[in-house]
């Protein structure tokens, strides 16, 4: 199984449904972990206007995940919508692409800090251990340096502050697909 994280900026971007096509021509096996993009962007401005907790915003920016993962259903109807781990195997064994709704299976490992520090890039590789994923893909609309180093990604903003310690001793591969880079997000997922 691959978990392939598409960022939220991705919905910003006219090659949204070319990522979108590069994943279901994979056949399944896949696993989509939606960013918050915009949904995500809404809770901080809201936060920032009404002084909420952070423990308050995560779980916001967990459901506004769960908005964007319905826009990329509604994009693409083919994507089986999973709450659980066990949904998410399910839908492999059956070859389908799983878009996973993770709000409810987060909050359940009261080990995920509930911060901006912890967003869909670290969520996303929470998950690539859950369901021992042979790699981690993160689909941005930015560019990475290769090879990938999680410590300056992070630095550079290009993931989340918590991301690298979601990584370090990890049992999957991590890598990388920004602008353009369509094709190399379908060699992955067919390797």
């Amino acid at each position: 199984m691959i978990v392939v994280k598409f960022g939220g900026s991705l919905a910003e971007d006219d090659a949204l449904q070319s990522w979108l096509d590069a994943v279901a021509d994979a056949g399944g096996g896949a696993v989509i972990v939606p960013g918050g993009g915009a949904f995500a962007d809404a809770v901080r401005d809201e936060q920032r206007r009404l002084g909420f907790s952070d423990r308050a915003a995560h779980r916001m920016a967990l459901l506004a995940m769960e908005q964007y993962g319905e826009v990329l259903i509604d994009r693409m109807p083919s994507l089986q919508p999973c709450r659980t781990i066990e949904e998410i195997r399910r839908a492999a064994t059956m070859r389908q692409v799983a878009l996973w709704l993770p709000a409810a299976t987060v909050l359940a490992d009261p080990a995920v800090p509930q911060s901006w520090d912890v967003t869909s890039d670290s969520i996303a590789a929470w998950l690539a251990r859950q369901v021992a994923a042979r790699a981690l893909v993160l689909v941005k609309s930015a560019a990475a340096a290769r090879p990938l180093d999680p410590v300056a990604l992070a630095a550079q903003g290009l993931v989340d502050a918590a991301f690298p310690s979601f990584v370090e001793a990890r049992d999957f591969a991590l890598e990388w697909a920004g602008p353009g880079e369509e094709g190399r997000l379908r060699r992955l997922l067919a390797a």
